[in-house]
């Protein structure tokens, strides 16, 4: 337009349209989608194999779902604390259902690293640190996770020829072992003994022994129930002693387990010391009989046997004898009278008898 002010509005429009698009500013970065490093690797060593575990990131660094998940490298070393995956051990694919899980599934994932026999001999008393370094589907990550400690030593090899039987004193446990003196002040070796009920998965330690010049071993087991079913097994064990700090416990591995019936087919022992004294003259005629008790935990009672000269011995008791102690009443004037007592457990079986008492009636 010819006229001036016309001009001067159609300039002032255009700066104003400038202006607005100048706002904007510039544009963003795109974001790099990385997973967000775990943070609950875990580490359980079992002989020589360490398995570790830890929680499939959902979110990435930007807080934004992760939609394309790569695999995860596995690291090792021996520095205290690692700073990158130098030493990768291993790799894990993504979880198969990835792409099809629920807003908050988590998902686990893990993996066994069995430690090589010279990295163990040549780093005994030393530890490998491990992390998990998860990647984007474009095989990127966003860093390590938390790192974990797991001590070297070796652990001796699981018992051979381990086997359990029922005896009248427990259940017998035997095996042949390695034979691994202790390291003075460092190291020393072990086995111990587990028996879990059948019907349970809860293992109870039974005992244990060190290992070193004996091979054959054995201990036994008197803690358990009669008329039970259990099996027992054995692991071989490591501890590392270092002053100042707290025993380092290794777990070895388990032999097969053994399963042993405990049925009590064991009698008492015999009862000891057996007496027997009249009741004296003027008194109504008894014989009194006294002996030591026998101390089975499982005793419920005893049996008392009373026999004259040259016939068969007969039992007296109706029903077991719950004291060391019993009263004969019936007993005639101008005899003598043979004496023996059994011992009986809760599960009726009876000791052989005790060595006669004999008392003359006047």
């Amino acid at each position: 337009m010819k006229d001036p002010n016309g001009r001067l509005i159609l300039v002032v429009a255009a700066s104003v349209v400038l202006t607005g698009c100048a706002s904007i500013g510039p544009p963003l970065p795109p974001a790099l989608e990385l997973p967000r490093p775990p943070a609950d690797l875990r580490a359980v060593r079992k002989g020589e194999k360490i398995t570790l575990s830890w929680t499939v990131p959902t979110r990435t660094m930007e807080r934004q779902n992760v939609r394309s998940l790569g695999k995860t490298r596995v690291c090792r070393g021996l520095d205290t604390n690692l700073k990158q995956c130098n030493a990768t051990i291993g790799e894990v694919a993504p979880p198969a259902d990835f792409a099809k899980k629920k807003d908050g599934q988590k998902l686990a994932s893990s993996y066994t690293d069995t430690l090589p026999a010279d990295f163990q001999r040549r780093n005994a008393l030393a530890s490998a640190t491990y992390a998990v370094e998860v990647l984007n589907g474009y095989g990127r990550a966003g860093g390590l996770s938390n790192q974990v400690k797991v001590p070297l030593a070796e652990t001796p090899a699981p018992p051979t020829d381990f086997s359990a039987r029922v005896t009248a004193q427990g259940v017998e446990v035997t095996w042949t072992g390695a034979v691994k003196p202790p390291v003075p002040g460092a190291i020393r070796y072990g086995y111990r003994v587990y028996r879990r009920a059948e019907g349970s998965q809860q293992k109870i330690t039974v005992g244990e022994r060190e290992a070193g010049v004996e091979k054959s071993q054995a201990l036994t087991d008197r803690s358990f129930e009669w008329e039970d079913t259990y099996f027992y097994c054995a692991e071989s064990f490591t501890v590392i002693t270092s002053t100042g700090k707290a025993d380092v416990f290794i777990d070895g591995d388990d032999t097969p387990e053994v399963k042993v019936f405990a049925h009590d087919v064991f009698p008492p022992e015999v009862p000891e010391g057996v007496q027997a004294v009249f009741s004296g003259p003027g008194q109504e005629r008894f014989i009194d009989l006294i002996w030591t008790p026998v101390t089975d935990t499982d005793l419920d009672g005893y049996n008392i046997y009373r026999h004259e000269e040259g016939a068969a011995a007969v039992k007296l008791n109706s029903e077991l004898v719950k004291t060391p102690a019993y009263r004969d009443m019936s007993v005639a004037a101008a005899k003598t009278y043979f004496y023996s007592v059994a011992a009986v457990d809760q599960r009726g079986n009876e000791s052989g008898r005790s060595e006669e008492a004999s008392e003359r009636v006047p």
